[in-house]
């Protein structure tokens, strides 16, 4: 298989951050075992380039109340979803060749393998760790916790206009504008962590 530049940079790239956040993967993964009493790593089925379906890694952040038996997101695993610290482990997805750093967040199946027409350019694409799309919906799970409805939101505004962008970055993706994308990740979740600490 022909190593495109895309390829290497996200090989390069994973390996890298894997390396120099080993230290970060460790405390989170500790810190997801003793906050959820399990294993710590979830698992769990994704749609993935050409609708092939993958599984995706993440820290666990979900807890059982043992009372009710339901399910909730623990004290820390809100801190792990916030910083998004909860998805690192999708760099092994990434060097398994199943991601991309940049490219549309892969969601699960009924969404991106159910898109008809142009739309389904979108599954020509690597699902990606970052994008525009998951920039500007960063705090989707409180826009959606504030919905009368979060499901209906989800379905009726959120996903046609992750669609929307993620078709736009299919006809205008480039090297260069992955880098930005990267660099406007990294500056957002950077002055993300300043402003809590104040």
């Amino acid at each position: 298989m022909r190593l495109t530049l895309k390829r290497f940079f996200d090989i390069l790239f994973s390996v890298l951050a894997l390396f120099s956040l080993s230290w970060i993967l460790l405390i989170s993964w500790i810190i997801a075992v003793i906050d959820t009493r399990t294993n710590g790593v979830f698992n769990q089925e994704r749609i993935g380039l050409y609708g092939k379906c993958f599984k995706i890694h993440k820290f666990r952040t979900i807890q059982k109340i043992h009372d009710s038996g339901e399910f909730q997101i623990s004290r820390m695993g809100r801190i792990l979803r916030n910083f998004k610290l909860d998805e690192l482990p999708q760099l092994f997805n990434v060097l398994k060749g199943e991601m991309s750093i940049v490219g549309p967040r892969p969601d699960i199946s009924g969404y991106y393998d159910l898109l008809e027409g142009e739309n389904r350019k979108i599954l020509e694409l690597k699902p990606g760790l970052t994008s525009l799309a998951s920039l500007k919906y960063f705090n989707e799970d409180k826009l959606l916790e504030n919905q009368i409805s979060p499901l209906l939101y989800n379905d009726q505004v959120l996903f046609p206009d992750k669609v929307k962008m993620n078709l736009e970055y299919y006809y205008h993706q480039s090297f260069f504008g992955d880098l930005k994308i990267i660099i406007k990740t990294i500056v957002f979740l950077f002055f993300k962590s300043q402003f809590r600490k104040h």
